[in-house]
């Protein structure tokens, strides 16, 4: 509705009908200053019809005219380099056509509407000799004035429709750059997860073969649903739990019941969207640098609840933390996390790493709380 608005006096039938419009707007006015004249009282209705009629003959001259004046207005713009030479040429062409509608509307006057002439005899030249030809020339630029601020207003919304375009293209083209860097880290993941979980197999083919077995097992479902939702850049969190446990069951396979699991998990937060894969990088870095780093049994505390609009996500473990691992740093998983969390959620997000009050250390993600139909809200709102 907004373009149709924007093009249509760009047409050539807008255009036309706005001229037609203002012609008739003057003329009326001009007719009705005739009708009203108490110097045409005494005349006959016969003559004061044809002074109405030589009114609006005139008026709807300038009409026809106008679409040229327009097209010289376009043609004979003021460049810079060339503005005295253009000037000098509308000048001659504005005279030029101020004679000839001058000649023309005396020739209706008198001729086609047998008007009394203003003094003496007929003179089809006098308005040249008299300079009443200036009438015309006034009204020549005055229209002329009027396809330049019409052309400008043209350019203008071009410039302006061209801008949102241009804003349109780079805001798509930046979401694709981001889409493609999400998917990129990803990719990157993938086969950081797939390496690590290999080596945690590799550990047990001689002391657990059953054992192994499973694992392998479990790694192939895993691997099946990371390929599967490999263009999905949010799930459910009940999703992403269900991916989470068997990943978990590789690693209590691993140490052998050394590894504990409790799960605090708000019911109201199971169908909040999350990015895929998101808790997996946070679990892996507790085994590595919480729980394997102990001799004795290790605990991993999952939590997930809601903050207002927020979604909190907590991964604590019982290790050492900071304090007892000298060598800790932040490996991919950590930062690939983070770079996904700031690709999707830009400043809206928060990811923390902290010594956890019971000992070991926690990593908290804080982000948007939204569902799937949180989203086909926004898109029908959209639309």
């Amino acid at each position: 509705m907004v373009q149709m608005r924007q093009g249509w006096w760009r047409s050539w039938w807008g255009t036309a009908v706005v001229i037609w419009l203002f012609w008739t707007f003057l003329a009326v006015l001009v007719a009705t200053g005739k009708l009203l004249d108490p110097r045409l009282a005494a005349h006959s209705a016969a003559l004061v019809q044809r002074q109405v009629l030589h009114v609006f003959s005139e008026f709807y001259s300038w009409a026809l005219l106008t679409p040229f004046i327009f097209w010289i207005s376009r043609r004979l713009t003021f460049d810079r380099p060339h503005w005295g030479r253009r000037l000098l040429m509308h000048g001659a062409i504005g005279v030029g056509v101020a004679l000839l509608m001058e000649i023309w509307v005396d020739f209706l006057y008198f001729y086609v509407y047998q008007l009394p002439w203003r003094r003496g005899p007929f003179d089809l030249f006098a308005g040249i000799r008299h300079f009443w030809f200036i009438n015309e020339l006034v009204t020549y630029f005055a229209v002329l004035a009027a396809g330049f601020a019409r052309d400008y207003f043209i350019r203008y919304q071009q410039r302006q429709e061209e801008t949102i375009r241009l804003r349109a293209q780079a805001a798509d083209l930046q979401a694709r750059l981001t889409e493609a860097r999400l998917q990129a880290l990803r990719m990157q993941l993938n086969p950081h997860f797939l390496f690590n979980t290999l080596h945690a197999i590799s550990a047990l083919v001689e002391r657990d073969p059953r054992g192994v077995r499973h694992m392998i097992a479990r790694l192939s479902e895993l691997l099946r649903y990371a390929l599967d939702e490999s263009a999905t850049q949010e799930v459910p969190l009940s999703q992403e739990l269900r991916f989470l446990e068997g990943y978990l069951e590789i690693q209590q396979i691993r140490f052998q019941g050394r590894l504990a699991v409790q799960k605090e998990i708000a019911s109201d937060v199971l169908e909040a969207l999350v990015p895929t894969l998101i808790l997996q990088p946070l679990v892996e870095n507790a085994v590595k640098h919480g729980v394997g780093q102990l001799e004795g049994p290790g605990q991993i505390t999952l939590k997930a609840w809601r903050e207002k609009d927020y979604l909190c996500l907590s991964v604590r473990d019982n290790g050492p933390g900071f304090a007892g691992n000298g060598r800790w740093r932040e490996g991919l998983g950590l930062r690939n996390t983070r770079a996904r969390l700031e690709g999707l959620y830009g400043e809206a997000y928060q990811m923390v790493l902290r010594e956890a009050l019971e000992g070991g250390l926690e990593v908290c993600i804080r982000l948007p709380y939204h569902t799937q139909a949180d989203l086909r809200v926004v898109a029908h709102a959209d639309v």
